[in-house]
């Protein structure tokens, strides 16, 4: 990893995130107040945070895989997707009221969870292998934040992906439901959703939208760790990424995603 921000500067930009996440404040977006930073910046900045989540107690139970679709990718100018760790605060029960002063300007996607039973290191990790190391896959909920503005508050420009990368990947909370599937048993590039708003639908999608077939994301971030040291873990919850638009919630929106025979996942936020 080759960063350009100094040390010092990186765990002050992690500071401010992790007490943004605390205080449910939004910060000006780091690129403007550094324009020479790095993808690799925005990882330093990310992983400083976590260890300072770390040192509070929390735990990782997963990842997420960000930016997965060809138009999200087109938007934030990048080629590839990002990732972020799921910290264990950030997962909410399917059926339950979702407080809304968790988050500053909650967004809600439509994903696929991959449970994985066998570790999954790179390089070299395939679809197949993914296949074969993962348990079941579980319709996801990712709720996505702004801890860094998405748009600055003067100038409306949107934040660099950069920023997003520093931000968790925008990462806030995650809700599991409906029902459980072996990886085999379902062509998962197939399976839909529709997402409802308070009883009107906003999103459709397949997750064949994600780089192709879902497990393409997966097999990626375990190449993409490993020449960190690092890997994917038995247990480990994977979001392989949205097949649909952002919705976004206010309190008292409920929220219904229908998986079909997948089932559904339902909450409300207050």
């Amino acid at each position: 990893m080759t960063t350009t921000l100094p040390q010092a500067t990186i765990d002050a930009l992690a500071r401010d995130l992790y007490q943004a996440r605390k205080t449910r404040t939004a910060l000006r977006q780091f690129s403007r107040q550094h324009p020479g930073m790095t993808i690799d910046d925005g990882y330093a900045i990310q992983q400083a945070w976590v260890k300072l989540e770390l040192a509070d107690g929390r735990a990782i139970k997963g990842r997420k895989i960000g930016l997965t679709s060809r138009a999200m990718q087109q938007a934030s100018q990048i080629t590839e997707p990002d990732h972020a760790p799921l910290m264990d605060d950030m997962f909410f029960e399917s059926g339950t009221d979702i407080p809304v002063s968790r988050f500053i300007a909650p967004r809600v996607e439509v994903e696929l969870a991959f449970i994985l039973g066998r570790p999954l290191e790179g390089p070299g990790v395939t679809l197949f292998d993914v296949l074969s190391a993962t348990d079941y896959v579980t319709p996801a909920i990712e709720i996505i934040d702004a801890r860094i503005e998405q748009f600055d508050r003067d100038t409306k420009a949107m934040r660099k992906v950069f920023d997003t990368i520093s931000d968790f990947a925008a990462n806030a909370g995650i809700v599991l439901g409906g029902r459980p599937v072996r990886p085999l048993d379902v062509d998962l590039r197939w399976v839909g959703a529709m997402l409802f708003k308070n009883g009107v639908i906003e999103e459709t999608g397949l997750a064949a939208a994600v780089l192709g077939h879902p497990a393409h994301g997966v097999a990626w971030l375990a190449n993409k760790i490993a020449p960190h040291g690092e890997r994917l873990n038995a247990g480990d919850v994977v979001l392989a990424g949205s097949f649909t638009r952002p919705a976004t919630a206010v309190s008292g929106d409920g929220f219904h995603a229908d998986y079909g025979p997948l089932g559904a996942i339902s909450f409300r936020f207050v």
